[in-house]
């Protein structure tokens, strides 16, 4: 296909033309920064660039940016674009706006700065923040900063769980419960049933018990928390000696606040124990994790909420199971460790 007749049938090459983006960086951006003069030179990196024919798109691009300041020098920021054409980064925008202004933009424990919202490209630019990321660590084996990032992780997340949830709107409702994240319960059950007949029956009863769980409690309690829905390793970021962010807010929602407990500590567990194959050290980074919360939060650990927080710890396991048995190149070696260790957790009979 001509190129100039693929680029009209499908907007998002724009985010790709160093002509249009200057324009961009220069109307939308630059008056944001009053110490800034003008843009003096940036250079694009795409994170993700599935443009396909027929209009639809996900891309995030980073433009790495060098505004000139006041006094002639330069000062680089990343820029950043998160753009979906069926899936509108709005909700993206609007929970980073309102978190920014509920104090994350202030103290050790932060975020993305959000710049605006693009309705063209149904996509949220915002400033990055720059560092390396929890998993990083894990995986070059850096134990003095894997025991420095952890506790301060769970600090970040007790921070985000004492905001004030009655002035924040539902930012993604669909994620708000089990039962209706995307992809859904239906289709994953098809795609087990098709691909994997002998664990079909455990997988429903698996989603059948937590599903029911989480209802049980979100039916009964009056209280909703924002939780940031994507919880583990690779979104907390070590900026600093002390200073860490969170990113990635498209899950951010109204929910249970044990949800990101239980998913940040499945994730931390299923990292260390690939990269580093030490249970007793994962065990230690979880307790530290657990404390370091608690200590920080105004919630308290009883057998209930631990009960919560386990039925999350399962729901990801079983999310990562999944996701290594139906991705494009499966590794069923990778998921039947995680499903058999959730039936046992749940008395489930499976098949190996």
């Amino acid at each position: 296909m001509d190129i100039l007749l693929e680029k009209n049938m499908n907007r998002a090459y724009k985010l790709f033309d160093k002509e249009f983006v200057l324009k961009i960086l220069e109307k939308k951006v630059l008056h944001r920064y009053p110490d800034f003069t003008g843009v003096r030179s940036f250079t694009i990196r795409a994170y993700k660039d599935n443009i396909w024919e027929g209009g639809t798109y996900h891309v995030v691009t980073e433009y790495r940016t060098k505004f000139i300041t006041k006094d002639g020098k330069t000062k680089t920021l990343p820029i950043f674009c998160s753009a979906h054409s069926d899936e509108p980064r709005k909700n993206v925008y609007d929970s980073l706006n309102f978190l920014w202004n509920s104090g994350f933009d202030q103290g050790y424990f932060t975020i993305p700065h959000p710049l605006f919202y693009s309705n063209y490209f149904k996509a949220t630019f915002y400033r990055g923040v720059e560092g390396h990321n929890l998993y990083e660590f894990i995986r070059t084996k850096n134990f003095s900063i894997i025991e420095t990032i952890v506790p301060a992780s769970a600090e970040w997340f007790a921070k985000l769980h004492s905001v004030d949830s009655n002035k924040a709107r539902n930012f993604n409702k669909m994620n708000s419960r089990i039962e209706t994240v995307v992809p859904g319960v239906e289709h994953i059950l098809v795609r087990i049933q098709d691909k994997y007949t002998d664990y079909h029956n455990c997988y429903q009863q698996i989603y059948g018990i937590i599903v029911n769980k989480e209802k049980d409690f979100l039916q009964n309690s009056d209280k909703k928390w924002l939780v940031h829905g994507d919880a583990h390793p690779e979104n907390i970021i070590k900026m600093g000696s002390k200073k860490i962010a969170a990113i990635d807010f498209t899950d951010i929602c109204l929910s249970d606040f044990a949800r990101d407990l239980g998913s940040f500590l499945q994730q931390l567990e299923f990292m260390v124990m690939r990269k580093i194959k030490d249970q007793q050290y994962a065990d230690k980074l979880k307790q530290m994790f657990l404390n370091s919360y608690f200590g920080k939060s105004r919630e308290k650990l009883n057998k209930e909420v631990k009960a919560r927080i386990d039925n999350y710890y399962n729901w990801t396991a079983i999310r990562t199971a999944t996701h290594f048995l139906i991705k494009d190149k499966p590794e069923p070696e990778r998921s039947y460790p995680l499903i058999r260790k959730v039936c046992d957790d749940l008395n489930i009979t499976h098949n190996s």
